[in-house]
């Protein structure tokens, strides 16, 4: 028998709250403060969890400098007839566009960012249904 398990990105930041509604915003989801504050979760109804934890000595990731690679980011997924406008809200939620080598232009079906904390993350098309 296998035990239930499920899993949650947790982000470290210096202002669980303010982060958590950033992406509480974009991701169109609520949050969730328990009895740790330093602790908030973001949860929607499409399946998001993610957790946003306070770090005390926190510094904002590098990336993208050649010398670091991207580690771990959140992937956010979007219709492809949806992706301008799914900039311009992450944009307007303090989202910086990320010069990651090649252009956030609008031909590509995937844009990347950091969050207003400086954790990277990218807006991508919906995978093609296999044919």
């Amino acid at each position: 028998m296998t035990v239930g398990k499920t899993s949650v990105l947790v982000l470290d930041c210096a202002e669980p709250v303010e982060l958590a509604a950033f992406y509480a915003a974009l991701l169109d989801a609520e949050t969730r403060v328990g009895s740790d504050p330093d602790f908030v979760e973001v949860v929607g109804n499409n399946g998001v969890h993610l957790a946003i934890r306070r770090d005390h000595g926190f510094a904002p990731p590098s990336w993208p400098r050649p010398e670091d690679s991207l580690q771990a980011h959140l992937r956010v997924l979007v219709d492809p007839d949806d992706m301008d406008e799914a900039e311009r809200e992450a944009i307007g939620l303090g989202a910086r566009p990320v010069d990651s080598g090649g252009s956030n232009s609008r031909l590509r079906d995937a844009r990347v960012y950091t969050d207003p904390a400086g954790h990277s993350f990218s807006l991508a098309v919906y995978p093609a249904p296999p044919a």
